[in-house]
């Protein structure tokens, strides 16, 4: 079936190869590989009003003239009309030329791309946005993964209210998860294996999943326990990041929708299916760590998780999401709509040092959350495979390396291809003792903590060479690991992560993308009891909490800080807290330096950081808001070429775009700001931006702008001053960057970045940032 793959966030990925080649013998080897080949799920997005009134509903009419009912997998009444459904491409093609048949897209799988995170983004116990807004006590938070583990202590209902009155959600039973495993934390949980059931053959694997809410992966536990996790004592993964784990919003309600199931991903159908529930059910926040993992960016018409969030958004829901894991590549990130908030990563102060000590008395430092029998110093001999010249050896792929050359040593392999705890498998089943994990070019310097099953550490590119030449030029090379627990107090932090998705946005770099970073590098939260901390089949190991990195870790930080602002902030829109978060960042790291990109060691960009990192005790009361409206999404999305019925299947009633005058697609009253030149043009080039701010602070006040210009650019605002009162709450203002393009510097992003910053000479300070680029828009 040619579904391509998507991820879920996080960086902790079990082994799919084997699988995936018996699945393929399956199908080249079974006399109905035509069959199978022949239907495909596809979408299929509908004009509900064109239906006739002989039929009593939409279901009724689907499979009457659409599909045969059989065939039918999911009905979608409320982010989308339409329905899903099993037919061959050429049935698919027909229905295309139906004119109540809007678009038709086919079925995409996607992927899942802590103790001491909400302190670190300035939350503190009875101070500020946790008093505030009651530890978001009223806010229900929808949490799209992979689904739950109800037992783990973060979700006790322990001195809860009741569930809020307006909750419609339901307790879906199923394997091991029946309505008892609901309370008055966890209050709803939805399953969604249709999609997937289509998709795979003999359907979903029962004898890894459960047909049911139930977690069988650990990913939906720990994310959702990230945003909104219950006090949990004496909290720790064997030993490592040990204390008092909470999530963002501790007093939050979660709602968990599976949509992701166990070595296969997520499919379009199932999650635009909860996107339909969570929002008809009543959620407030929609936190979903999942995106495109084939490099491929589709259009938002033809996006499901863009289609589905701006039904959740145009009612009045936060979305936030995940950045991709494919960073430190410029134009990696994901999840680009605007309705939607996007998270990238950083680290956060406390680390797991483990160090490869040397024969020759170096000592190179790495990380580790090993926590089986230590060396304690004895050492070993230390080979790098990779010497022979195979790249699957010096990869430690599966069956690669000679148990006559690497038993009872420590062995050298570098990142990539394959998950690194699935590397210490191989070295321990070839009989090594140890592994030292050397990460590539590409990765740089950024490193993970994982939870080896072997004696192993995981070092940057420059040490894993020093250790790599050691190796081959030392006539007996030998090394041990020293294993030195938790350190906290880390200097810098945050840094942002190498494989944080970067700007510029692929689809509109009028808008920039990622919004901003938060908490995504060894996060301490809630794990599934299915499997071991590493997800691998052979690890009988049993862990509550898990420690996990990625930008899926990330996104729930934002999705809990969510909460919270609207719990204290009930009538602010989703774009009104976006910008809350956005222009109260903070753009240095705990030594005051500017942020540092771990890739590089160097100064991050707005590219990296967006609009810096989440500091949530200053987006309570951030002064000033950007807001947009439904209207204002619309407008956009006419701005970018859009016509009327491609806009009409993401916003699901027909709209108008202006006539007269084309809008400007950087017009949108978005948070930060995008000047964009045409590289043909010549000498000096200037642009006007229209911004609108609302004042949600002292109704009585005068803000004053400060402008920050790169080189070769000069950026004007006016009028310079904001005047507001009780009758005046909003007030336009328009920036103008004018650039030479024989002066600018463009540096190797191909961006020059700047600011505007406006203050009131108090405690308010609304920061957007500008960036200023030559592209031309294909």
């Amino acid at each position: 079936m040619s579904v391509k793959p998507h991820s879920l966030h996080s960086l902790h990925s079990p082994p799919m190869a084997s699988s995936v080649l018996s699945l393929l013998f399956f199908f080249l080897s079974s006399p109905f590989f035509i069959s199978f080949t022949a239907a495909k799920t596809f979408i299929f997005r509908v004009d509900g009003g064109s239906m006739p009134s002989v039929f009593p509903t939409h279901y009724h009419w689907y499979s009457s003239e659409f599909a045969q009912e059989s065939s039918i997998l999911h009905v979608y009444h409320t982010v989308f009309h339409g329905f899903s459904a099993v037919v061959t491409p050429d049935e698919a093609d027909n229905l295309r030329n139906h004119p109540a048949v809007l678009a038709v897209f086919e079925d995409r799988r996607r992927e899942l791309h802590t103790t001491r995170s909400p302190q670190f983004l300035g939350l503190e116990n009875q101070k500020g946005l946790w008093s505030d807004s009651d530890y978001g006590s009223d806010v229900i938070i929808g949490v799209l993964d992979t689904g739950i583990w109800p037992e783990r202590r973060s979700f006790s209902d322990l001195n809860l209210g009741p569930v809020p009155k307006r909750w419609r959600g339901v307790c879906q039973s199923g394997a091991r998860f029946g309505p008892r495993n609901c309370n008055r934390k966890i209050v709803g949980a939805r399953f969604f294996a249709k999609g997937q059931q289509a998709a795979v053959i003999g359907g979903i694997n029962k004898t890894v999943e459960f047909l049911s809410p139930r977690d069988a992966d650990g990913h939906g536990t720990h994310t959702a326990s990230t945003a909104a996790g219950r006090h949990a004592f004496k909290a720790s993964m064997s030993g490592y990041a040990s204390g008092i784990a909470k999530g963002v919003a501790p007093k939050a309600r979660i709602a968990a929708y599976k949509v992701c199931w166990k070595d296969s991903g997520c499919l379009d159908s199932d999650i635009l299916a909860a996107f339909d529930a969570a929002v008809a059910d009543g959620v407030d926040v929609i936190s979903i760590s999942i995106g495109g993992g084939d490099g491929i960016t589709s259009p938002y018409y033809l996006d499901p998780i863009a289609i589905g969030s701006y039904g959740a958004a145009s009612r009045g829901i936060f979305v936030s999401s995940s950045a991709g894991n494919e960073g430190p590549n410029g134009m990696s990130v994901t999840n680009l709509a605007p309705w939607v908030t996007t998270v990238g990563a950083g680290t956060i102060d406390r680390n797991f040092p483990a160090d490869a000590i040397l024969g020759d008395g170096h000592r190179l430092g790495g990380v580790s959350l090993y926590a089986g029998v230590p060396l304690r110093g004895r050492m070993f001999p230390v080979v790098y495979p990779g010497n022979a010249g195979m790249s699957s050896a010096s990869l430690c792929m599966e069956n690669s390396l000679d148990p006559k050359h690497v038993r009872g040593k420590i062995v050298i392999c570098d990142r990539g291809s394959s998950p690194r705890v699935a590397k210490g498998l191989v070295v321990k089943k070839a009989g090594g003792v140890g592994m030292i994990l050397a990460n590539g070019a590409s990765n740089g310097e950024g490193l993970v903590g994982d939870a080896h099953l072997i004696p192993a550490c995981a070092v940057g590119s420059n040490e894993g060479d020093r250790i790599k030449a050691y190796a081959s030029s030392h006539p007996n090379p030998v090394a041990s690991i020293d294993f030195r627990g938790t350190i906290t107090g880390i200097k810098p932090a945050p840094v942002i992560a190498s494989f944080s998705g970067r700007g510029p946005n692929g689809l509109n770099p009028e808008i920039l993308k990622p919004d901003l970073i938060a908490p995504g590098v060894n996060i301490l939260a809630a794990w599934t009891d299915a499997v071991g901390p590493t997800g691998l089949p052979s690890d009988p190991r049993k862990t509550e909490f898990n420690i996990l990195s990625g930008t899926s870790m990330a996104c729930p930080h934002v999705s809990g800080a969510a909460a919270l602002l609207k719990s204290a902030h009930p009538n602010w829109s989703p774009a009104a807290i976006r910008s809350a978060m956005m222009t109260t960042t903070n753009l240095v790291d705990n030594s005051n330096r500017s942020l540092i990109d771990e890739s590089t060691g160097k100064s991050g960009t707005p590219y990296d950081f967006g609009s810096g990192h989440l500091n949530l005790g200053r987006a309570m009361d951030p002064g000033l808001v950007y807001d947009i409206t439904n209207d204002d999404y619309i407008t956009f999305l006419c701005s970018i070429g859009y016509g009327p019925k491609t806009i009409q299947v993401i916003t699901r009633t027909p709209v108008r775009c202006p006539t007269k005058r084309k809008p400007s697609p950087g017009n949108l009253n978005y948070p930060s700001i995008t000047a964009m030149f045409p590289t043909s043009r010549r000498g000096t080039l200037s642009k006007t931006i229209i911004r609108t701010a609302t004042n949600v602070g002292q109704p009585e006040a005068v803000y004053r702008a400060r402008i920050e210009s790169p080189r070769g650019v000069t950026i004007t605002v006016k009028p310079p001053r904001l005047v507001f009162s009780s009758a005046v709450k909003r007030r336009s203002y328009a920036v103008t960057v004018t650039v030479d393009t024989r002066n600018v510097v463009l540096g190797e992003t191909g961006a020059a970045f700047g600011s505007v910053t406006w203050f009131d000479g108090g405690k308010h300070v609304v920061r957007s940032p500008v960036v200023v680029t030559q592209l031309d828009v294909l």
